[in-house]
């Protein structure tokens, strides 16, 4: 189960990492517009743009480190 400290509270065993990773992984999703307020009704076209979203930071990601 996964463990994020709370904001604010003392880093114990380095989960103020995880929590950066997560926060800033957030924060890359909701630079979509239709991933930052839920519009799909059915969760099967919400799954796919979360996907289609990931999948696009990870190609500007490895473009990005590619040149």
């Amino acid at each position: 189960m996964p463990v994020i400290s709370r904001k604010g509270a003392p880093n114990i065993k380095s989960l103020g990492k995880l929590r950066y990773v997560v926060e800033q992984t957030f924060a890359l999703l909701h630079q979509f517009k239709l991933l930052a307020v839920r519009w799909e009704q059915r969760l099967e076209l919400h799954d796919a743009i979360v996907s289609l979203a990931c999948s696009l930071i990870c190609w500007r990601h490895l473009k990005k480190a590619h040149s």
